[in-house]
Formats: structure tokens, sequence, C-alpha cells
């Protein structure tokens, strides 16, 4: 394919010469009488190189070259200079020109100074792509997993993590939702900014505002710190009424007023926020701003409970296992094949936080070079029906309305009883889901949450 190249030139019959010997070069030259033409042809066009005359009329070329070096970093930009005018060469050089010619000179000289400028670009762009790569090997490498449902969500974290859209991450209490956000911004090209976070459920109201918009002559909010980078807004559910008008208009204008002030503060920061809240039902029963929350939900990302995931349990174990051995100076190498069926039986209402936990004391606990059932807690080593992964149909020849609603109320109670967690599972939409609960009755589906894991998504549905 053949490079495009722009002359920037207000001689017509030398803008003309130029554009004719390279084309014969093979190369797709485009012409523009003047700096505030190249300027505008820039914005429209992917030129691999730059070539300008140093006299021009309106904007000279040295300017043009500091213009296009501050807008269009990555384009190598030529600069042709009057004979012997050593001075002009050292000024196109310090404007960030990547190399100059002196009049007159060979098309020839030309088209080896764009062979080298195109290259250098190339170079350049290929760096920064294997740059990249590792960036989003380095965000993604702390969501441990090997199953389809964490394979599928570090592939999402991947796609969408250059995008300047707002995420929405959801998932009970203790999935992960902070690794996903932090993987999101490390893989993104704001990652050498910061990564501002703040639980809005941690913070008494009377000083969240402060928080989160900063006080006026004093410490600034989470939105100003994180700029250049990513804020990320745990919780964002647990908002007042108030506050969720205020990081709207926030959000909206790219601006806020902090707390005792009157002048508005611009930031730039990437917006990244989680709730283990329903926030369609929260929607719908009007606790939560519709308008918000189409603004926070861009894209979304679903971080699956860890009873979902499997062989994951013993990855994630494993991690802790050599995490907690180093920091214990402990030699604690592994898991017994008997300490294993245990975490793989065990449901993990509290998700990887509560596996961390557990693993975190059996390390401490242990006396050997491997966990043993001696170093899990009760729960795990016999948990109740609601606690085992695989709890086993009671009966096999039943009606099929029989067993859909069994399965129904099943993964219903899996879920803490989040409706539209369960439609998602179940491959139903929410008000399927609604009306074969509303056939079922509130007895029976009241019953069935009634041994529920401790429910996670806050609020009813």
């Amino acid at each position: 394919m053949s490079h495009q190249i722009l002359i920037v030139e207000d001689d017509l019959a030398m803008a003309q010469l130029l554009v004719e010997g390279l084309t014969r070069r093979g190369y797709q030259p485009r012409a523009a009488n003047g700096g505030e033409a190249a300027l505008a042809l820039m914005q429209q066009h992917d030129f691999q190189a730059v070539v300008t005359d140093v006299n021009m009329k309106g904007l000279d070329g040295l300017t043009l070259c500091e213009r296009i070096v501050a807008g269009h970093p990555g384009v190598p930009v030529l600069v042709i200079t009057a004979f012997g005018s050593m001075d002009t060469a050292i000024k196109a050089i310090r404007a960030g020109a990547y190399d100059f010619l002196t009049k007159p000179f060979e098309l020839e000289t030309l088209t080896l100074a764009l062979a080298r400028a195109v290259q250098h670009k190339q170079l350049r762009e290929e760096v920064k792509r294997l740059r990249d790569e590792a960036g989003v090997r380095k965000g993604t490498n702390t969501l441990l997993g090997e199953s389809s449902a964490i394979r599928e969500l570090v592939s999402l974290v991947n796609r969408v993590a250059d995008s300047e859209s707002a995420v929405l991450i959801t998932g009970e209490h203790g999935a992960g939702k902070d690794l996903v956000a932090r993987a999101v911004h490390e893989a993104s090209r704001r990652r050498a900014g910061p990564f501002v976070t703040i639980n809005c459920s941690a913070v008494p109201e009377a000083l969240l505002a402060a928080e989160l918009f900063g006080v006026a002559k004093g410490k600034p909010g989470v939105f100003v710190r994180a700029q250049g980078g990513t804020v990320f807004l745990d919780e964002l559910g647990e908002l007042s009424a108030d506050l969720q008008q205020k990081v709207l208009r926030a959000i909206q204008e790219r601006k806020v007023v902090p707390v005792g002030g009157e002048q508005e503060v611009a930031f730039d920061a990437r917006l990244v926020t989680a709730t283990h809240l329903d926030l369609e039902t929260a929607v719908e029963e009007k606790r939560f701003r519709e308008d918000l929350y189409f603004r926070i939900n861009v894209i979304n990302l679903h971080v699956p409970p860890l009873r979902m995931r499997g062989n994951d349990v013993l990855v994630l174990a494993q991690h802790f296992v050599r995490t907690f051995a180093e920091k214990g100076r402990k030699e604690v190498t592994g898991i017994a094949a008997s300490a294993a069926e245990k975490l793989l039986a065990y449901a993990w209402p509290g998700n990887v936080r509560e596996l961390q936990n557990v693993i975190e004391r059996a390390v401490a606990l242990t006396r050997y070079a491997q966990l043993t059932t001696e170093d899990l807690p009760e729960k795990v080593l016999h948990p109740s029906a609601s606690q085992r992964a695989d709890d086993a149909d009671e009966a096999v020849m039943r009606p099929m309305d029989d067993i859909e609603r069994q399965h129904i109320l099943r993964v219903l109670r899996a879920v803490g009883g989040h409706r539209t967690q369960a439609a998602k599972i179940l491959g139903l939409d929410r008000k399927t889901l609604y009306r074969k609960l509303e056939s079922y009755g509130p007895e029976e589906v009241d019953a069935a949450l009634r041994n529920a894991p401790p429910r996670q998504i806050g609020g009813t549905d």
C-alpha cells in the first residue's frame, strides 16, 4: 500500500513538481497551499509524513512544524530551507522536524529522506503496539482463572480498555469488581495517569460530597485528583438522590464545583463505576436516576460469582497460598487433594474475598507443607445444603414443569434472589421470569430463598 504524503508549498509550480515526482515513485502525495490548509487536511487524512517549505504567506513552515508535532506527534515533518541557512535548519530541528533539506535539492534526495521518515514512523507505531500489548497483559494478569466466564471477562476488558466510554462493573460483594476496575485502567492508554478510587458506601453522607468534588481552597476531590487517569466510584448505587444529581452533572459537563465554592473546576478522567445492586430494578423503583444509569452503563462488565467459575477456585486458592506463604515466610507450597475437594464443594457466598480470607487463615494455622482439611474452617468442611456447590436434584422422574420450577428457584436462590442476574443465567427476559415467579406464588418463592446465601446485591426486586 502506498504512503500518503502531505506537501505544503504556496508556490504552485513547485508543489506540482513535487506531487508529480513523488507519484511516479509510488507515493500518494497531496498538496496544501499554505499552513492553515495543511492543518485542515491533517484533520481529515492519515498522512505518513509532511514536507513543508519554510517561507510561506500566513502560517510559516516552522510554526506549522510545531503545530503538527504538538497535534500529531507520530507524523514526521521534513522542512525545506534556503541554501546555506544553517540557522533556519537549527530552528527547524528545535521545532521538532524529523529532517531538513536545503534548496536546491534532487528529487531522489527527498525520496530517500521520506523513506527514512516513513520507516521511522512505522517503527514508532510498532513499539507503541508492543508497549500497549504489554500494558494489556499487565492490566489483566491479575484476573486469574481458566474458566470460560473469566476468559470472556478478560477478553472484554482488553477490548474496551482503550475506549473513553464509561464502564459499569456489576457483581456480588467480594467477586473482584475492584480488580476488574484496576485492570481496565492498567490496560488503557491512561495507565500512566493516576487510578483514584472511592467506596461510596464507606464514607459518611456528610463527608462524601467533599471527597467526590473537593473543598474550595482545600483538598481536591477524586474527579480532579484522577486528572489524566481513571476515577473509580465503587458502590455508586449507594449514593443519595442529591449526590446522584451532582455526579450526573459532573459527568455531563466534565466539571465539578467544590464544596463551599462557586468556581467550576474541569477534569479529564475516564469514569469506571461498580455496584452490587440491581440498578435496573432500582431505576424501576425510582431509587436510582435513569439518566445517571444510562450515563454510567455505556459498557457493562459483569464479574461472575466464584461458585460459577468451576476450577478457578483452586487456581485462586493456589495463588493465595503462594502470596501468604511468602508474606508469612512459611514453607507452604500447595493444597492436599482432600482439602481441594472441600474447597471445590463449597459455594463461596462471599466469593473471592471469602476464599482469600480462608486461605490466609489456613496458611497461618497449618503445620505442614500443604494445606489439609485440618486447616479449613467448619463451614467449608461441612457446608449446609445452600452452601454446597453441587446440590443435586432430589428426584429424577418428575414432570417437566416441576423440573423447570425447581431449576428456576434453585438459580434464584444461588444468586441470592437477584432476579435480573437469574434471568440472564436462565436465558429468560425479566418479564418472563417475573411472570413465572408470580405463578409459583410468594410463599414458594420465599421458601426457596429462606435458605439462600446472604443476599449480596442489596434491595429487593
